[in-house]
């Protein structure tokens, strides 16, 4: 009992009874530091060199991409093509496309980048922005048939003159005949052939012959003259185009009248001078024109193809000629 205790009342005696105990407990010396500051936010206390210490966020990975720590906090970055979101650790995709993309013609975004694109007949350049235009007749000879032109972003083809484009690729005959696009009288004919055409007089009929049609002379057998010459010359014309693949068969020869007993030969009378046709008779009444050689336009012939005609019972011989012009163009279509 403590020396005053009979002097406190009962109440007074129990609290000093427990603050007797609470002090016996408590230790002499505080666990905290003589000289204690409360750390703001983004430090943390340092009790080795008793100072407030900075954090370092980015260890925590808050940010989506980058961190970059700072003095008391820290800031997130994107990677290139991305954007902070507005959190301001997430990021996001920038459409670079509607921000002015460098790109010369078309502009495609992707996932944190974008990609230029050309339009159809022009490839990207090596810088990857800008377009240059493809040269697509440097690429193939094939692509017209007669000449091609390179226009930016496409080509088109070209004929020469007397040929219209077919399509796009190939040149198809003019038919100034057909189409009224000559200039020949009304005393004359029009002969089209490739690339052009030719004003024929009607009445091409030299004496001693005759006309009896618009192609047809006869040569009367009442005149002298007539007795060693062809009883009558038929005029037809045909084109041709160069290089023509050979032997090529071009024109049919056909007897328009047959006799009993008659045998019917036929060959080139004139105008083959150099040997590029020749005659394979096909039967008693007909026989085909051949192209023997290649032939480079523009040229022209004019082949007198003879029919001879033979009875040996009745000693009889006439011949008939039909003369053929050929016209060969200048192209290979």
């Amino acid at each position: 009992m403590l020396p005053f205790a009979s002097c406190l009342p009962g109440s007074l005696l129990l609290w000093a009874f427990l603050l007797l105990l609470l002090g016996a407990a408590s230790p002499q010396d505080s666990e905290e530091p003589d000289s204690y500051t409360e750390c703001t936010d983004g430090y943390e206390w340092d009790a080795d060199s008793q100072h407030c210490r900075d954090i370092d966020e980015c260890r925590y990975r808050y940010c989506q991409h980058r961190c970059v720590n700072l003095p008391g906090s820290f800031r997130c970055q994107c990677e290139p093509g991305f954007q902070l979101g507005p959190n301001n650790r997430s990021c996001v995709d920038v459409n670079e496309c509607d921000m002015g993309a460098p790109c010369e013609q078309r502009c495609f975004n992707s996932y944190g980048t974008f990609l230029c694109r050309c339009n159809q007949g022009y490839e990207l350049h090596r810088d990857g922005f800008s377009c240059s235009d493809i040269d697509e007749c440097s690429y193939s000879s094939y692509l017209c048939q007669y000449r091609c032109v390179n226009e930016p972003g496409r080509f088109s083809c070209h004929c020469p003159q007397g040929y219209q484009l077919l399509a796009t690729r190939l040149c198809q005959d003019i038919d100034e005949c057909e189409t009224g696009a000559h200039q020949c009288s009304e005393a004359q004919t029009c002969v089209n052939f490739h690339g052009g055409y030719r004003c024929v007089d009607t009445n091409r009929c030299v004496e001693p012959y005759v006309q009896v049609s618009d192609n047809r002379c006869l040569c009367p057998a009442s005149n002298p003259l007539c007795r060693e010459q062809p009883s009558s010359i038929v005029h037809r014309y045909m084109s041709i185009t160069s290089e023509r693949s050979v032997p090529a068969d071009v024109f049919q020869i056909q007897a328009t009248s047959v006799y009993p007993g008659a045998y019917n030969a036929f060959q080139i009378r004139a105008g083959n001078t150099q040997g590029d046709f020749y005659i394979r008779q096909i039967n008693n009444v007909s026989a085909m024109l051949v192209l023997a050689r290649p032939v480079t336009g523009p040229r022209e012939y004019v082949l007198d193809l003879e029919m001879v005609t033979m009875n040996s019972l009745m000693s009889y011989r006439a011949s008939s000629v039909l003369r053929l012009t050929v016209f060969v163009g200048a192209y290979t279509f």
